[in-house]
């Protein structure tokens, strides 16, 4: 299987699903719409919906993975409203995302506030208007974007991340907490929400998440080493960023050779849980090692 060109095509669907399926500038105000637009239009590695579309195609095939589509585009709502936040100069105040001004930049700081209230919002949206007419799968899609995307998780971890920027006593396993709440969580619903399209049983959707919680680890260590190893034209976003903001990574840690070794180990675990599974997992195996040696 060529891995980087099944990437390619799917990440190509989810933006057919995400020009489809975001507001057009006539439902709302013109300018909020447009920041929307913007902010989810601006490329990236589509990965989230990817595995939220490859994980429904291990039990339901092809069918599978074009119901998720709409599933895909929320996650990657609530991953974009995230970034937009992240990037406003209350947070992390940066001006490159995706290699494009970041939305604060181009409109402004309320409007980048509002642009991510909106993307989170509309997330759920898409999920109870594209599976209502199966309320069992729609609860069961709301309760696990909703979990991995609250106070618990997503917000949660940031506010960690905000509160530890600069302290000198953070931990390997305070990091981990960090990390597991943010990147791993996202990354762990992508899949159990595939999982949940697709028809898998309750202890199969169980193991996409512990799958998703170690691959989301390894992909936050890698853009750690990335981040302190690669330029800004590279990444597409401000390189050095986590060393100058004085930002524990697993880097700083673990220094680059060892965090490199945590990520294989991750990478590796991820593999087993997946492997496990059943259907053909061969593309959500290579998926996870091309994570691993990625440049950006």
């Amino acid at each position: 299987m060529d891995v980087a060109a099944e990437i390619k095509r799917r990440a190509q669907r989810v933006e057919r699903g995400i020009e489809e399926l975001l507001p057009l500038a006539a439902f709302g105000p013109k300018r909020l719409s447009e920041a929307m637009r913007y902010a989810m239009q601006g490329g990236g590695k589509r990965l989230r919906p990817v595995m939220v579309m490859a994980a429904a195609e291990l039990f339901a095939g092809v069918p599978g993975q074009e119901k998720a589509v709409p599933a895909g585009v929320a996650v990657e709502c609530v991953h974009t409203y995230s970034l937009v936040h992240d990037d406003l100069p209350c947070m992390d105040d940066d001006d490159l995302r995706r290699g494009r001004p970041t939305v604060h930049k181009v409109y402004d700081d309320a409007t980048a506030v509002l642009t991510g209230d909106a993307l989170l919002t509309y997330a759920f949206q898409l999920l109870t208007r594209f599976y209502g007419s199966e309320p069992a799968l729609a609860a069961g899609l709301v309760d696990e974007l909703g979990d991995a995307a609250g106070h618990e998780f997503l917000v949660g971890g940031q506010v960690m991340d905000l509160m530890f920027e600069g302290a000198k006593d953070v931990t390997a396993e305070i990091l981990n907490d960090i990390h597991s709440r943010k990147t791993g969580a996202m990354i762990r619903a992508s899949l159990a929400m595939g999982g949940r399209i697709g028809g898998a049983t309750p202890a199969q959707v169980q193991q996409l998440r512990r799958a998703g919680l170690e691959l989301g680890m390894a992909f936050q260590i890698v853009d750690d080493v990335l981040d302190a190893t690669q330029d800004s034209a590279t990444l597409g976003k401000t390189a050095g960023k986590d060393a100058a903001s004085g930002k524990t990574t697993f880097v700083s840690i673990h220094g680059l050779d060892q965090a490199r070794a945590l990520a294989a180990a991750y990478t590796e675990r991820t593999i087993a849980s997946m492997t496990a599974l059943p259907g053909d997992t061969a593309f959500l195996v290579g998926l996870t090692q091309s994570l691993l040696v990625r440049d950006r």
